[in-house]
């Protein structure tokens, strides 16, 4: 417990893919939260990880075991499947990623923890597959209950709004670091009701490459131009209120 001028820490647990180590986006998270929530970060993520799979192997029920207040949910980008249409990986039917999320959150609250949904964005070549990816999110959290944090929706905006701004990798999936920065801003509104706008633009901790792998422990992991954060700040404060 905390004690005076020992805030309790918050612990989250995020299990996902690429989508989540990029930029190491948990470490985003814990610099938002400061100075108002002091946040501890575990993360089960490896490169193309299936929901349904990745809990399978029990790996997250056993991390459960040493305390989460919060557990992220992350799917794979075309919710666990390959369907190529016309070249393009295209979301899947949900099915298999909702049976996922009800067997994660199952165990979730038998640990008494509380899950919430990462809502992904679509692929640069596929803009109109958000609606999917959204229906397929918010459909879930609202049958169990369930929070949805709308990253996908606050991308969509963003990239309406603000062209300019580059949020997807040069493989036009994965994130940019400015799309990690907007994922960590929505992500902090959503777990902590806390407004991202007039937060850190620069956070440095352990860098992780594009397969996972761990780099150096105080390497520059986002260093956005102000403005930029400032904006999308706003998109993430405007979308998950």
């Amino acid at each position: 417990m905390g004690g005076a001028g020992h805030p309790e820490v918050t612990r989250v647990l995020f299990v996902g893919n690429s989508f989540t180590y990029f930029h190491n986006l948990p470490e985003l998270v814990v610099a938002l939260a400061r100075p108002d929530r002091a946040v501890s970060v575990a993360m089960l993520a490896t490169p193309g990880a299936v929901l349904g799979e990745a809990w399978a192997t029990g790996a997250p029920t056993a991390a459960l075991r040493s305390g989460a207040d919060y557990v992220v949910l992350q799917e794979q980008s075309t919710l666990g499947g390959e369907l190529v249409v016309d070249g393009i990986p295209r979301p899947q039917d949900p099915a298999k990623f909702h049976a996922a999320v009800r067997l994660a959150v199952a165990d979730i609250v038998s640990a008494n923890s509380s899950a919430v949904l990462y809502m992904t964005w679509a692929r640069r070549d596929d803009p109109d597959a958000q609606h999917a990816l959204s229906h397929a999110y918010t459909s879930i959290g609202e049958q169990l209950g369930v929070a949805v944090s709308p990253v996908g929706i606050a991308w969509r905006t963003a990239l309406a709004e603000r062209p300019d701004l580059v949020l997807h990798d040069e493989d036009a999936s994965h994130p940019a670091p400015a799309g990690s920065y907007l994922a960590a801003c929505v992500l902090t509104a959503t777990l902590f009701g806390l407004d991202p706008r007039g937060r850190t633009s620069r956070v440095t901790g352990q860098a992780i490459d594009s397969e996972g792998v761990l780099g150096e422990p105080d390497s520059t992991l986002i260093d956005l131009p102000e403005a930029d954060a400032a904006y999308l700040q706003d998109v993430a404060w405007r979308t998950a209120c």
